[in-house]
């Protein structure tokens, strides 16, 4: 799976991003720098990775260094995928 792919149509799925996301790159900022990825938009990311990967994220799993770059966000996915 390619897991940058797979985090750009999550983010666009669960935000609702009119911009252009796919040039997105692993130190692309991403709390702070998109306006959609408020505490809402954050709960939406959460959710849809556990429907989509099957899995459970713990609250204390869950930090702004999570959703601080699109690396950093792609790395936790992949976390949670393969655990």
């Amino acid at each position: 799976m390619d897991m940058n792919k797979f985090t750009r149509d999550l983010l666009q799925q669960a935000l609702h991003i009119e911009s252009d996301i796919t040039l997105f790159n692993s130190a692309t900022p991403l709390l702070g720098n998109l306006a959609e990825l408020d505490s809402i938009g954050v709960v939406n990311v959460i959710t849809l990775i556990e429907e989509q990967l099957n899995c459970i994220i713990e609250d204390d799993e869950i930090n702004a260094e999570v959703f601080e770059t699109f690396g950093s966000l792609v790395s936790f996915i992949q976390s949670k995928q393969s655990g």
